[in-house]
Protein backbone atom coordinates (compact mmCIF):
# COMPACT_ATOMS: atom_id res chain seq x y z
CA UNK A 1 0.00 0.00 0.00
CA UNK A 2 1.07 3.34 -0.37
CA UNK A 3 1.52 4.33 3.27
CA UNK A 4 0.26 7.95 2.44
CA UNK A 5 -0.50 8.05 6.03
CA UNK A 6 -3.55 10.23 5.71
CA UNK A 7 -5.23 12.11 8.60
CA UNK A 8 -7.07 14.49 5.77
CA UNK A 9 -8.31 17.66 5.66
CA UNK A 10 -10.31 20.52 6.66
CA UNK A 11 -13.88 21.51 8.28
CA UNK A 12 -16.40 21.99 5.20
CA UNK A 13 -16.91 25.48 6.68
CA UNK A 14 -14.29 26.36 4.53
CA UNK A 15 -16.22 25.59 1.32
CA UNK A 16 -17.91 29.38 1.80
CA UNK A 17 -14.40 30.74 1.45
CA UNK A 18 -12.86 28.85 -1.43
CA UNK A 19 -13.96 30.07 -4.76
CA UNK A 20 -16.33 28.08 -6.85
CA UNK A 21 -14.04 27.23 -9.66
CA UNK A 22 -12.10 24.63 -8.56
CA UNK A 23 -8.70 25.63 -10.61
CA UNK A 24 -8.87 29.00 -8.61
CA UNK A 25 -9.28 27.35 -5.45
CA UNK A 26 -6.06 25.25 -6.77
CA UNK A 27 -3.64 28.24 -7.68
CA UNK A 28 -4.96 30.03 -3.92
CA UNK A 29 -4.74 27.79 -1.47
CA UNK A 30 -1.84 26.62 0.58
CA UNK A 31 -1.93 23.81 3.21
CA UNK A 32 -0.22 23.75 6.57
CA UNK A 33 0.22 20.74 8.29
CA UNK A 34 1.32 21.13 12.05
CA UNK A 35 3.60 24.06 11.04
CA UNK A 36 4.74 23.11 7.44
CA UNK A 37 3.67 24.47 4.71
CA UNK A 38 3.26 21.42 1.57
CA UNK A 39 4.36 21.86 -1.53
CA UNK A 40 2.04 21.18 -3.84
CA UNK A 41 3.04 19.84 -7.07
CA UNK A 42 1.39 20.93 -10.40
CA UNK A 43 -1.12 18.18 -10.92
CA UNK A 44 -2.11 18.05 -7.58
CA UNK A 45 -4.58 20.03 -6.66
CA UNK A 46 -7.47 21.38 -4.50
CA UNK A 47 -10.69 21.12 -5.95
CA UNK A 48 -14.16 22.22 -5.74
CA UNK A 49 -16.70 19.90 -6.84
CA UNK A 50 -20.65 20.89 -6.78
CA UNK A 51 -19.31 23.10 -3.80
CA UNK A 52 -17.85 20.15 -2.27
CA UNK A 53 -13.55 20.44 -1.04
CA UNK A 54 -11.97 17.86 -2.40
CA UNK A 55 -8.13 17.04 -1.71
CA UNK A 56 -5.31 15.26 -3.13
CA UNK A 57 -4.89 12.43 -0.97
CA UNK A 58 -1.94 11.34 -2.30
CA UNK A 59 0.48 14.44 -1.43
CA UNK A 60 -1.83 15.57 1.13
CA UNK A 61 -2.09 12.32 3.21
CA UNK A 62 1.85 12.25 2.90
CA UNK A 63 2.05 14.49 5.32
CA UNK A 64 -0.66 13.68 8.01
CA UNK A 65 -0.42 11.17 10.52
CA UNK A 66 -3.30 8.61 8.87
CA UNK A 67 -2.09 5.07 7.25
CA UNK A 68 -3.58 5.09 3.75
CA UNK A 69 -3.68 2.45 1.45
CA UNK A 70 -4.49 2.27 -2.34
CA UNK A 71 -5.85 -1.19 -3.65
CA UNK A 72 -5.50 -0.34 -7.31
CA UNK A 73 -7.82 -3.35 -8.75
CA UNK A 74 -10.91 -2.53 -6.91
CA UNK A 75 -9.95 1.28 -6.48
CA UNK A 76 -10.64 1.56 -2.89
CA UNK A 77 -9.10 3.80 -0.69
CA UNK A 78 -8.55 2.86 3.03
CA UNK A 79 -7.76 5.14 5.80
CA UNK A 80 -6.65 4.39 8.98
CA UNK A 81 -5.92 5.33 12.36
CA UNK A 82 -5.40 2.75 15.23
CA UNK A 83 -8.75 1.24 15.53
CA UNK A 84 -10.62 3.46 13.10
CA UNK A 85 -10.98 2.52 9.56
CA UNK A 86 -12.66 4.33 6.53
CA UNK A 87 -13.15 2.80 2.80
CA UNK A 88 -13.87 4.81 0.44
CA UNK A 89 -14.03 3.45 -3.50
CA UNK A 90 -13.58 5.92 -6.73
CA UNK A 91 -16.90 6.96 -8.04
CA UNK A 92 -18.73 5.51 -5.64
CA UNK A 93 -21.16 7.55 -3.39
CA UNK A 94 -21.24 4.58 -0.47
CA UNK A 95 -18.72 4.77 2.03
CA UNK A 96 -17.84 2.76 4.99
CA UNK A 97 -16.77 3.65 8.87
CA UNK A 98 -15.92 1.19 11.04
CA UNK A 99 -17.88 -1.09 8.76
CA UNK A 100 -21.20 1.07 8.98
CA UNK A 101 -22.59 1.86 5.67
CA UNK A 102 -22.88 5.95 5.45
CA UNK A 103 -24.17 7.85 1.92
CA UNK A 104 -21.63 10.54 0.64
CA UNK A 105 -22.71 13.74 -1.31
CA UNK A 106 -19.94 13.53 -3.70
CA UNK A 107 -17.80 10.44 -4.68
CA UNK A 108 -13.78 10.97 -4.63
CA UNK A 109 -12.34 11.11 -8.06
CA UNK A 110 -9.82 9.72 -9.62
CA UNK A 111 -7.16 12.33 -10.96
CA UNK A 112 -4.22 11.11 -13.34
CA UNK A 113 -2.30 9.52 -11.17
CA UNK A 114 -3.86 10.58 -8.01
CA UNK A 115 -7.24 10.25 -5.68
CA UNK A 116 -8.92 13.57 -4.36
CA UNK A 117 -11.30 12.77 -1.45
CA UNK A 118 -13.68 14.82 -0.26
CA UNK A 119 -12.46 16.48 3.19
CA UNK A 120 -15.56 17.22 4.90
CA UNK A 121 -16.29 13.41 5.34
CA UNK A 122 -13.10 12.44 6.09
CA UNK A 123 -12.48 15.38 8.56
CA UNK A 124 -15.95 14.70 10.44
CA UNK A 125 -15.03 10.96 10.05
CA UNK A 126 -11.38 11.09 11.78
CA UNK A 127 -10.88 14.23 13.78
CA UNK A 128 -8.23 17.23 14.09
CA UNK A 129 -7.83 20.74 14.61
CA UNK A 130 -8.17 22.81 11.68
CA UNK A 131 -8.55 26.43 11.03
CA UNK A 132 -8.43 28.67 8.02
CA UNK A 133 -6.91 32.36 7.19
CA UNK A 134 -8.92 33.82 4.62
CA UNK A 135 -6.36 36.46 4.07
CA UNK A 136 -3.32 34.21 3.37
CA UNK A 137 -5.28 31.41 1.88
CA UNK A 138 -4.18 28.76 4.15
CA UNK A 139 -5.91 26.09 5.73
CA UNK A 140 -4.08 25.04 9.22
CA UNK A 141 -4.05 21.35 10.14
CA UNK A 142 -3.32 20.10 13.52
CA UNK A 143 -2.83 16.73 14.09
CA UNK A 144 -2.24 16.99 17.59
CA UNK A 145 -5.98 18.08 18.52
CA UNK A 146 -8.62 16.38 17.10
CA UNK A 147 -11.96 18.34 16.88
CA UNK A 148 -14.40 16.32 15.04
CA UNK A 149 -16.06 18.94 13.53
CA UNK A 150 -19.24 20.92 14.07
CA UNK A 151 -21.82 18.04 13.74
CA UNK A 152 -22.91 18.99 10.32
CA UNK A 153 -21.79 15.87 8.77
CA UNK A 154 -23.25 14.66 5.18
CA UNK A 155 -24.91 11.68 6.59
CA UNK A 156 -25.83 13.54 11.11
CA UNK A 157 -24.01 9.77 12.23
CA UNK A 158 -20.86 10.68 12.11
CA UNK A 159 -18.60 8.02 14.52
CA UNK A 160 -18.56 9.25 18.48
CA UNK A 161 -14.81 9.15 19.02
CA UNK A 162 -15.17 8.31 22.34
CA UNK A 163 -16.93 5.42 21.98
CA UNK A 164 -15.31 1.87 23.47
CA UNK A 165 -13.66 4.78 25.32
CA UNK A 166 -16.16 2.93 28.95
CA UNK A 167 -14.80 2.30 32.48
CA UNK A 168 -12.03 -0.24 32.57
CA UNK A 169 -12.41 -0.94 36.54
CA UNK A 170 -9.65 -0.57 37.65
CA UNK A 171 -7.98 -3.39 35.34
CA UNK A 172 -4.83 -2.73 34.06
CA UNK A 173 -4.34 -3.85 29.76
CA UNK A 174 -2.70 -5.99 27.45
CA UNK A 175 -2.70 -4.36 24.04
CA UNK A 176 0.01 -6.18 22.06
CA UNK A 177 2.45 -9.17 21.79
CA UNK A 178 5.24 -9.51 19.70
CA UNK A 179 8.04 -12.12 19.13
CA UNK A 180 11.30 -11.17 18.26
CA UNK A 181 15.11 -12.07 18.51
CA UNK A 182 13.87 -14.63 20.74
CA UNK A 183 12.17 -12.30 22.95
CA UNK A 184 8.35 -12.48 23.72
CA UNK A 185 7.48 -8.24 23.99
CA UNK A 186 4.60 -7.67 25.86
CA UNK A 187 3.01 -4.24 26.01
CA UNK A 188 1.41 -3.30 28.88
CA UNK A 189 -0.54 -0.47 30.58
CA UNK A 190 -1.93 0.00 34.32
CA UNK A 191 -1.21 -2.19 37.33
CA UNK A 192 -0.09 -5.05 36.27
CA UNK A 193 1.04 -7.92 38.44
CA UNK A 194 3.22 -10.50 36.61
CA UNK A 195 3.44 -14.05 37.68
CA UNK A 196 5.82 -16.63 35.49
CA UNK A 197 7.24 -20.13 35.77
CA UNK A 198 7.90 -23.00 34.02
CA UNK A 199 6.14 -26.40 33.20
CA UNK A 200 7.31 -29.94 31.34
CA UNK A 201 5.17 -32.57 29.78
CA UNK A 202 5.50 -30.57 27.12
CA UNK A 203 7.52 -27.71 27.71
CA UNK A 204 6.62 -24.62 28.07
CA UNK A 205 6.68 -21.29 30.23
CA UNK A 206 3.47 -19.55 31.57
CA UNK A 207 3.41 -16.02 32.09
CA UNK A 208 0.08 -14.80 33.97
CA UNK A 209 -1.11 -10.77 34.02
CA UNK A 210 -3.51 -10.79 37.06
CA UNK A 211 -5.68 -7.46 37.45
CA UNK A 212 -5.46 -7.52 33.66
CA UNK A 213 -7.82 -7.58 31.01
CA UNK A 214 -6.72 -7.29 26.82
CA UNK A 215 -7.72 -3.74 25.16
CA UNK A 216 -10.10 -2.90 23.22
CA UNK A 217 -7.55 -2.67 20.66
CA UNK A 218 -5.86 -6.22 21.45
CA UNK A 219 -7.80 -8.03 18.85
CA UNK A 220 -6.90 -5.99 15.88
CA UNK A 221 -3.56 -6.25 16.27
CA UNK A 222 -3.69 -10.33 17.82
CA UNK A 223 -6.50 -12.84 16.77
CA UNK A 224 -9.16 -13.62 19.49
CA UNK A 225 -11.86 -15.62 18.90
CA UNK A 226 -15.10 -15.68 20.67
CA UNK A 227 -13.63 -17.09 24.01
CA UNK A 228 -10.83 -14.68 24.32
CA UNK A 229 -8.22 -16.78 23.20
CA UNK A 230 -5.82 -16.68 20.03
CA UNK A 231 -2.28 -18.19 19.22
CA UNK A 232 0.90 -17.12 17.03
CA UNK A 233 3.05 -19.24 15.04
CA UNK A 234 6.70 -18.87 15.74
CA UNK A 235 8.96 -19.67 13.07
CA UNK A 236 12.86 -19.12 12.58
CA UNK A 237 13.51 -19.71 16.36
CA UNK A 238 14.33 -23.36 17.63
CA UNK A 239 13.47 -22.58 20.78
CA UNK A 240 9.90 -21.77 20.31
CA UNK A 241 7.09 -23.34 18.58
CA UNK A 242 4.34 -21.41 19.58
CA UNK A 243 2.72 -18.64 21.49
CA UNK A 244 -0.75 -18.80 23.05
CA UNK A 245 -2.88 -16.30 24.99
CA UNK A 246 -6.01 -16.56 26.71
CA UNK A 247 -8.38 -14.24 29.32
CA UNK A 248 -7.74 -17.46 31.91
CA UNK A 249 -9.35 -16.15 34.49
CA UNK A 250 -11.94 -13.68 35.46
CA UNK A 251 -12.06 -13.15 39.06
CA UNK A 252 -9.75 -11.85 39.43
CA UNK A 253 -9.30 -10.95 36.07
CA UNK A 254 -6.06 -12.47 34.65
CA UNK A 255 -4.37 -12.89 30.70
CA UNK A 256 -2.16 -15.86 30.62
CA UNK A 257 0.43 -16.20 28.04
CA UNK A 258 2.12 -19.69 27.19
CA UNK A 259 5.19 -19.79 25.02
CA UNK A 260 5.43 -23.69 23.98
CA UNK A 261 8.86 -24.23 23.94
CA UNK A 262 10.13 -27.11 22.04
CA UNK A 263 12.39 -28.54 24.94
CA UNK A 264 13.07 -27.14 28.43
CA UNK A 265 14.64 -23.57 28.08
CA UNK A 266 15.83 -21.22 30.85
CA UNK A 267 14.81 -17.31 30.63
CA UNK A 268 14.58 -13.82 31.96
CA UNK A 269 12.03 -11.38 32.64
CA UNK A 270 12.98 -7.80 32.15
CA UNK A 271 10.58 -4.79 32.25
CA UNK A 272 10.86 -1.56 30.67
CA UNK A 273 8.02 0.99 31.33
CA UNK A 274 5.21 -1.42 30.56
CA UNK A 275 6.97 -2.86 28.23
CA UNK A 276 7.26 -6.93 29.60
CA UNK A 277 10.00 -8.49 28.13
CA UNK A 278 10.78 -12.37 28.26
CA UNK A 279 14.54 -13.44 26.68
CA UNK A 280 14.81 -16.66 25.95
CA UNK A 281 18.47 -15.89 25.16
CA UNK A 282 20.35 -17.39 28.25
CA UNK A 283 23.04 -20.24 28.63
CA UNK A 284 22.28 -23.41 29.91
CA UNK A 285 22.98 -22.51 33.09
CA UNK A 286 20.00 -19.87 33.21
CA UNK A 287 22.64 -16.84 33.17
CA UNK A 288 21.07 -14.48 30.46
CA UNK A 289 23.08 -12.98 27.87
CA UNK A 290 24.03 -9.51 27.93
CA UNK A 291 20.60 -7.58 27.19
CA UNK A 292 19.29 -5.80 24.32
CA UNK A 293 22.36 -2.77 24.07
CA UNK A 294 24.25 -4.47 26.58
CA UNK A 295 28.27 -3.93 26.06
CA UNK A 296 27.46 -0.23 24.69
CA UNK A 297 26.24 -1.94 21.35
CA UNK A 298 23.92 0.14 19.74
CA UNK A 299 20.06 -0.37 19.32
CA UNK A 300 18.26 -0.16 15.85
CA UNK A 301 14.56 -1.79 15.81
CA UNK A 302 13.52 -2.66 12.51
CA UNK A 303 9.70 -2.66 11.54
CA UNK A 304 8.21 -4.61 8.77
CA UNK A 305 4.95 -2.49 7.91
CA UNK A 306 1.83 -4.08 8.32
CA UNK A 307 1.28 -7.73 8.77
CA UNK A 308 -2.12 -10.18 9.61
CA UNK A 309 -5.19 -8.67 8.81
CA UNK A 310 -3.55 -5.67 7.26
CA UNK A 311 -2.03 -6.56 4.00
CA UNK A 312 -0.82 -3.03 3.32
CA UNK A 313 -0.98 -2.19 -0.83
CA UNK A 314 -1.50 -5.21 -3.10
CA UNK A 315 0.93 -5.33 -6.48
CA UNK A 316 -0.84 -5.41 -9.69
CA UNK A 317 -0.32 -9.39 -9.70
CA UNK A 318 -1.91 -9.52 -6.63
CA UNK A 319 1.47 -9.88 -4.68
CA UNK A 320 0.93 -8.43 -0.45
CA UNK A 321 2.87 -5.39 0.35
CA UNK A 322 3.33 -6.67 3.90
CA UNK A 323 5.02 -10.32 2.73
CA UNK A 324 7.78 -7.75 1.20
CA UNK A 325 8.18 -5.78 4.33
CA UNK A 326 8.46 -8.69 6.01
CA UNK A 327 11.10 -10.40 3.61
CA UNK A 328 13.38 -7.88 3.80
CA UNK A 329 13.25 -6.83 7.70
CA UNK A 330 13.96 -10.36 8.47
CA UNK A 331 17.22 -10.33 6.06
CA UNK A 332 18.26 -7.10 7.58
CA UNK A 333 17.57 -9.01 10.79
CA UNK A 334 20.32 -11.67 9.87
CA UNK A 335 23.15 -9.01 8.96
CA UNK A 336 22.50 -7.20 11.68
CA UNK A 337 23.64 -10.44 14.27
CA UNK A 338 26.75 -10.38 12.25
CA UNK A 339 27.80 -6.73 13.08
CA UNK A 340 29.36 -6.51 16.90
CA UNK A 341 27.92 -3.35 17.77
CA UNK A 342 24.41 -3.13 16.56
CA UNK A 343 21.35 -5.40 18.66
CA UNK A 344 18.37 -5.26 16.26
CA UNK A 345 15.46 -5.80 17.29
CA UNK A 346 12.23 -6.62 15.03
CA UNK A 347 8.53 -5.45 15.95
CA UNK A 348 7.31 -8.50 14.10
CA UNK A 349 9.07 -11.23 12.71
CA UNK A 350 6.15 -13.19 10.90
CA UNK A 351 2.49 -12.52 9.64
CA UNK A 352 1.17 -10.49 13.02
CA UNK A 353 0.06 -7.07 12.89
CA UNK A 354 1.03 -4.51 16.10
CA UNK A 355 -0.79 -1.22 16.04
CA UNK A 356 1.36 1.72 15.13
CA UNK A 357 1.56 2.97 18.78
CA UNK A 358 2.87 -0.50 20.09
CA UNK A 359 5.23 -0.11 17.30
CA UNK A 360 6.39 2.81 18.62
CA UNK A 361 6.58 1.75 22.28
CA UNK A 362 8.49 -1.06 21.33
CA UNK A 363 11.56 1.01 20.10
CA UNK A 364 10.67 3.75 23.32
CA UNK A 365 11.02 1.44 26.01
CA UNK A 366 14.52 -0.57 24.55
CA UNK A 367 15.67 3.46 24.51
CA UNK A 368 16.28 2.70 20.92
CA UNK A 369 19.30 4.29 18.90
CA UNK A 370 17.45 4.19 15.18
CA UNK A 371 14.24 3.28 14.07
CA UNK A 372 13.99 2.05 10.49
CA UNK A 373 10.45 1.01 8.71
CA UNK A 374 10.51 -0.94 5.72
CA UNK A 375 7.21 -0.35 3.17
CA UNK A 376 6.69 -0.53 -0.59
CA UNK A 377 4.68 2.21 -2.50
CA UNK A 378 1.53 2.22 -4.67
CA UNK A 379 -0.13 4.95 -6.44
CA UNK A 380 -3.44 5.20 -8.94
CA UNK A 381 -1.57 5.23 -12.32
CA UNK A 382 0.96 2.46 -12.71
CA UNK A 383 3.81 4.67 -14.02
CA UNK A 384 4.71 5.89 -10.74
CA UNK A 385 8.22 4.47 -9.93
CA UNK A 386 11.12 4.80 -7.61
CA UNK A 387 12.19 5.14 -4.15
CA UNK A 388 11.52 7.27 -1.44
CA UNK A 389 12.74 7.87 1.97
CA UNK A 390 10.82 10.06 4.53
CA UNK A 391 11.49 11.44 7.71
CA UNK A 392 9.24 13.73 9.95
CA UNK A 393 11.26 15.36 12.66
CA UNK A 394 14.65 17.49 11.98
CA UNK A 395 16.69 15.04 14.11
CA UNK A 396 15.73 11.94 11.92
CA UNK A 397 16.58 14.21 8.37
CA UNK A 398 20.48 13.28 8.33
CA UNK A 399 19.51 9.49 8.99
CA UNK A 400 17.18 10.05 5.80
CA UNK A 401 20.24 11.26 3.67
CA UNK A 402 22.02 8.21 4.39
CA UNK A 403 19.82 6.01 4.41
CA UNK A 404 18.44 7.08 1.13
CA UNK A 405 21.97 7.17 -0.60
CA UNK A 406 22.09 3.73 -0.33
CA UNK A 407 18.33 2.21 -0.78
CA UNK A 408 18.72 4.31 -3.91
CA UNK A 409 21.88 2.14 -4.82
CA UNK A 410 20.27 -1.07 -3.81
CA UNK A 411 17.32 -0.65 -5.70
CA UNK A 412 18.33 0.92 -8.87
CA UNK A 413 14.91 2.43 -9.70
CA UNK A 414 14.14 5.79 -9.71
CA UNK A 415 15.42 7.91 -7.40
CA UNK A 416 12.18 10.14 -5.41
CA UNK A 417 14.33 12.08 -3.09
CA UNK A 418 14.13 12.03 1.07
CA UNK A 419 10.67 13.94 1.63
CA UNK A 420 8.86 15.21 4.86
CA UNK A 421 6.26 12.95 6.16
CA UNK A 422 3.98 12.74 9.45
CA UNK A 423 3.20 9.19 9.78
CA UNK A 424 2.95 7.72 13.22
CA UNK A 425 5.62 5.94 13.32
CA UNK A 426 8.30 8.77 12.44
CA UNK A 427 6.38 11.24 14.15
CA UNK A 428 6.02 9.53 17.80
CA UNK A 429 9.36 8.08 18.37
CA UNK A 430 12.05 9.92 20.12
CA UNK A 431 15.14 8.33 18.30
CA UNK A 432 16.28 8.94 14.49
CA UNK A 433 13.58 7.42 12.38
CA UNK A 434 12.85 7.08 8.75
CA UNK A 435 10.15 5.26 6.84
CA UNK A 436 11.55 3.36 3.51
CA UNK A 437 9.60 3.28 0.35
CA UNK A 438 11.39 0.95 -1.67
CA UNK A 439 9.53 0.94 -4.75
CA UNK A 440 5.96 1.16 -6.19
CA UNK A 441 3.76 -2.12 -6.25
CA UNK A 442 1.08 -0.40 -8.94
CA UNK A 443 4.32 -0.60 -11.33
CA UNK A 444 4.46 -3.97 -13.01
CA UNK A 445 8.38 -3.30 -13.08
CA UNK A 446 8.85 -2.18 -9.78
CA UNK A 447 7.05 -5.22 -8.23
CA UNK A 448 8.78 -7.63 -10.00
CA UNK A 449 12.03 -6.02 -9.03
CA UNK A 450 10.70 -6.11 -5.11
CA UNK A 451 9.91 -9.53 -5.16
CA UNK A 452 13.34 -10.29 -6.31
CA UNK A 453 15.44 -12.39 -4.09
CA UNK A 454 18.48 -10.41 -5.62
CA UNK A 455 17.12 -7.06 -4.93
CA UNK A 456 15.37 -7.94 -1.51
CA UNK A 457 19.19 -8.79 -0.31
CA UNK A 458 20.34 -5.67 -1.97
CA UNK A 459 18.39 -4.02 0.14
CA UNK A 460 18.92 -5.58 3.16
CA UNK A 461 22.73 -5.08 2.91
CA UNK A 462 21.94 -1.28 1.98
CA UNK A 463 19.70 -0.50 4.81
CA UNK A 464 23.09 -2.11 6.79
CA UNK A 465 25.20 0.10 5.11
CA UNK A 466 23.61 3.13 5.78
CA UNK A 467 22.44 1.98 9.54
CA UNK A 468 26.68 1.45 10.02
CA UNK A 469 27.26 4.37 8.15
CA UNK A 470 25.08 6.95 10.81
CA UNK A 471 25.85 5.12 13.65
CA UNK A 472 29.80 5.33 12.76
CA UNK A 473 30.47 1.89 12.92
Amino acid sequence: MKRFSFMLLFLFVFILAFPSNGQAAAASTKINVDGNLLQMPAHANVENVSGNIMIPFRVVGESLGFDVAWEQKTRTVTIQKDSKVIKLVVNQKTAYVDGNKISLAIAPILRTDTVIVPVRFVSESMGMSVGWDNHSKTVFINTQNGDAGNGNGETGTTPNPGAGSGSNNGLAELSGLSFSENRLLLATSGNVKVNTFKMDGPNRIVIDLANTKFSDTFGKSSPLDGNLSGSIKVSGYPDVSNVRYSLYDNNPSTVRVVIDLNYAKNYKLYNESGMYIIDLNTSDSGTPSTPVGGGGKKIVVIDAGHGAKDPGTSGVTGKKEKAFNLAVALKVDKLLKQESGIDGVLTRSDDTFLELKDRVKIASDLKADLFISIHANSAGSSVATGTETYYQRESSKALAKVMHKYLVQATGLTDRGVRYGNFHVIRETKMPAVLLEVGYLSNKNDESALFSEALQNRVAQGIVKGIKEYLGL
